[in-house]
């Protein structure tokens, strides 16, 4: 185990609209906000996109995910971390549970959903670390390292 300790910085209410794009809309709103790490709430509904649920192959490296269309308007419940990538760019690592009717899909938003009607974020910005994501050519993911 690894870790680092911050402590919170500035809180933000966000409001996103019909149409905007997770994780698109809320890495924009980081950058433009000079937010480079923070966890990240998300309720709301969401019209489209997709979601990973899953690798094909749990010993394949690099991990190959499985996507999920999202058909239909679902009601989304998600949390999410925020870490500036290897070129100092805050990307956001989310995932939901999306439910519609009495279906669940679950798993990480990375592919893009779109907001139905209203998404509702809180962003707890995190100061006083130096935490960030770094490319692993082993499993081909963006690692978190403290």
């Amino acid at each position: 185990m690894k870790y680092s300790k911050g402590k919170i910085g500035r809180v933000f209410v966000i409001k996103l609209e019909d149409g905007d794009m997770v994780p698109d809309a809320i890495e924009q709103f980081a950058s433009a906000h000079n937010v480079n790490r923070g966890l990240c709430i998300l309720i709301g509904g969401i019209g489209r996109g997709k979601i990973v649920a899953g690798p094909e192959n749990a010993g394949a490296s690099p991990v190959v995910p499985m996507l999920f269309p999202v058909n239909g308007v679902h009601e989304i419940v998600a949390a999410g971390t925020i870490f500036p990538d290897e070129k100092a760019v805050p990307r956001l690592h989310m995932h939901g549970a999306l439910g519609r009717k009495q279906k669940v899909l679950a798993g990480c938003v990375r592919p893009g959903i779109e907001v139905w009607k209203i998404g509702e974020v809180i962003l707890l910005e995190i100061t006083g670390i130096s935490s960030s994501r770094k490319n692993d050519d082993r499993t081909g993911f963006s690692i978190l390292e403290p």
